[in-house]
């Protein structure tokens, strides 16, 4: 079986997580979301250290390839790309590695929304709860100002001739509204309605 790899990018506190579960509920790819690897190894290693690092790399790259050598349909990834560094280009290249080498699908999702947007949604609680380490308030919206300041999260529009990507503003606009745009210019498998399970919540993408 051949599956698909959905790259889901943008900076902090776009909607990534929120539009990757409304398209996961939709299609049967899984969702690994960022902070899945993020969060455990932060109870032992400070973020950043070179343990942190290798063991948040370790298991997404082994997480990938495993998805990519089983039956399941596939992936939905969640990643900050900071697309002026070109380490990041290279992580990119070697999480879809695995799904390329077999034929499957790679397909990118880039979000972007005003960073006044990203600060309201920054204290969402879907975010609070799946991503410990966003608690200190004060401190994660430091860290997203810092982040904006320092480097290029979004593309400005360097791939958009590319029919692998997607690029999408959704600071107007719901995970639903975000998540059925995916699924329609990608062409994504879509479970029977009946069997697509309500992910909804109030508000945008948090």
């Amino acid at each position: 079986m051949t599956g698909t790899l959905l790259f889901i990018i943008g900076p902090p506190a776009v909607g990534k997580m929120t539009v990757g579960e409304e398209i996961a509920a939709r299609t049967g790819l899984r969702l690994f979301h960022n902070h899945l690897a993020i969060e455990p190894v932060l109870r032992f290693f400070p973020f950043g250290s070179p343990p942190f690092g290798r063991l948040v790399d370790r298991f997404r790259c082994d997480l990938i390839e495993e998805v990519a050598a089983s039956d399941l349909p596939g992936l939905i990834f969640t990643y900050v790309w900071a697309f002026d560094l070109p380490e990041d280009e290279q992580a990119v290249q070697r999480f879809a590695h695995p799904f390329r080498r077999r034929g499957g699908r790679v397909l990118f999702l880039e979000l972007e929304a005003t960073q006044e947007e990203r600060l309201r949604r920054n204290e969402s609680t879907s975010r609070l709860a799946e991503k410990p380490s966003k608690r200190d308030v004060s401190a994660s919206r430091r860290d997203l100002l810092d982040l904006d300041r320092q480097y290029q999260l979004n593309s400005i529009g360097q791939f958009d001739d590319r029919a692998d990507y997607l690029r999408i503003n959704n600071t107007d606009l719901t995970p639903e509204q975000v998540a059925m745009a995916a699924i329609t210019h990608f062409r994504l498998h879509r479970q029977p309605e009946q069997d697509v399970p309500s992910v909804s919540r109030s508000g945008r993408s948090a």
